[in-house]
């Protein structure tokens, strides 16, 4: 007999640190954490945008050895985790850091604590594809700083691995993946250019949305343990207040972060935005449009949040009939006015909002303008069905045909 849930839990990085100039302290809480080296993570791209030689020299002076990993790559491979975690295991440093956007994050969170653990990256994976081991413990301490301001993968116990062999994503989700700590500082998010400030932005919306729509706590099956309990455990009353502060923050500042990303208050915006998004949907869960993205970006090797930004509006035309209240609060928390108007028209309202936003930052084209052809809806639609762990949040039921139309709507 079906027995609903009654609990929810909350889980986030171990400590969050946020503000202008926050980046200042990072030597600081590396010697805190009994750090006298450090393996900082990276990018080719934040490391010629300087942000990585600034960060370097805050510790001279301090007597902290600092080695550097900057082959990070957007939406990386098994073999980037796996050259990290060989590096990680060579240097042998007291603290990992991680600079730069969710690749970056996610490979410092896997980085950390496999670190200290044996065998193979996959062997963490999920089965069939992997091992379906569970991460052993901790870790070495990690902290992140984000460089963008949309993955949210600061707050968040999750890492995605592209397996560009196969054509798909693949990920770890563990308690031990959580951030000993996330500096989260807007500054670093200046020198975004125009076309990844949107995509990230959209993204963090996107997690905002879907997280306060999913399917609540109390939706969801009692587990047998605690321990059985989903990190995706459904919306609860705190997720709700996060992801609508997050709708506000990116809807009102995204335009302006994209048009001039030396306005630091729009990328203040957005970094909170991000983070408190991550915090949410980190916790509460996602929906079909993340489904999808990962499928067809996994297939067509797409960024993440321009594969997000080409889906979200179809998919929130879907799910209006089935969350009409909830879409009426996000097209008001977008600073739409819904007086005299039903839940549904508002909800519609609110797709119009989104979808003119996805327009304004340069990402309305769909997915044909990504190479994405109308023959691959059908596979393509398989693919995101099999993973559940997405759609089973979803505010309205999502079937393999429904997921087709939906392909091909948002092409």
């Amino acid at each position: 007999m079906y027995e609903p849930d009654s609990v929810w839990e909350f889980d986030t990085a171990d400590r969050l640190k946020f503000g202008t100039e926050a980046a200042a302290e990072l030597p600081e809480a590396v010697i805190n954490r009994d750090g006298e080296s450090v393996l900082m993570l990276t990018d080719e791209g934040v490391e010629a945008a300087g942000i990585l030689e600034h960060l370097i020299a805050r510790f001279d002076g301090t007597g902290v050895d600092v080695s550097v990993f900057a082959d990070v790559e957007p939406d990386p491979s098994v073999d980037v985790f796996e050259a990290a975690v060989d590096r990680v295991r060579a240097v042998d440093p007291d603290v990992v850091v991680g600079v730069g956007g969710g690749s970056t994050l996610d490979v410092t969170k896997t980085t950390s604590v496999l670190a200290t653990a044996d065998g193979d990256v996959l062997d963490y994976v999920a089965e069939p594809t992997g091992g379906g081991r569970p991460v052993p413990g901790p870790g070495l301490p990690a902290i992140g700083l984000p460089t963008t301001a949309g993955t949210g993968s600061e707050t968040t116990p999750v890492s995605v691995i592209s397996l560009p062999d196969r054509d798909m994503k693949v990920g770890i989700s563990s308690r031990h993946q959580y951030l000993d700590l996330a500096v989260v500082d807007p500054e670093l998010t200046v020198s975004l250019p125009p076309g990844p400030t949107a995509t990230s932005g959209i993204d963090a919306l996107s997690h905002a949305v879907e997280a306060y729509v999913t399917r609540q706590y109390d939706a969801k099956e009692r587990p047998t343990t605690a321990a059985d309990r989903p990190d995706y455990g459904g919306r609860t009353p705190l997720t709700d207040q996060l992801a609508l502060t997050a709708v506000e923050r990116i809807g009102g500042s995204l335009r302006q972060a994209v048009d001039n990303g030396q306005d630091l208050a729009a990328r203040r915006d957005m970094a909170l935005g991000s983070m408190t998004a991550g915090m949410a949907f980190g916790n509460a869960g996602l929906g079909a449009t993340h489904a999808l993205a990962m499928a067809i970006g996994a297939e067509y090797h797409l960024p993440h949040g321009a594969t997000i930004a080409a889906c979200l509006p179809a998919v929130m035309r879907y799910n209006a009939p089935g969350a009409a209240d909830r879409f009426r609060d996000v097209a008001e928390a977008l600073g739409i006015d819904t007086a005299g108007l039903d839940d549904r028209s508002a909800a519609d309202r609110a797709v119009e909002a989104v979808t003119t936003l996805v327009e304004d930052v340069g990402l309305g084209s769909g997915l044909a303008s990504l190479g994405v052809e109308r023959s691959d809806a059908e596979r393509l639609a398989e693919k995101s069905a099999r993973l559940e762990r997405l759609t089973v949040g979803n505010p309205r039921r999502v079937d393999v045909d429904d997921l087709e139309t939906l392909v091909r709507e948002s092409l």
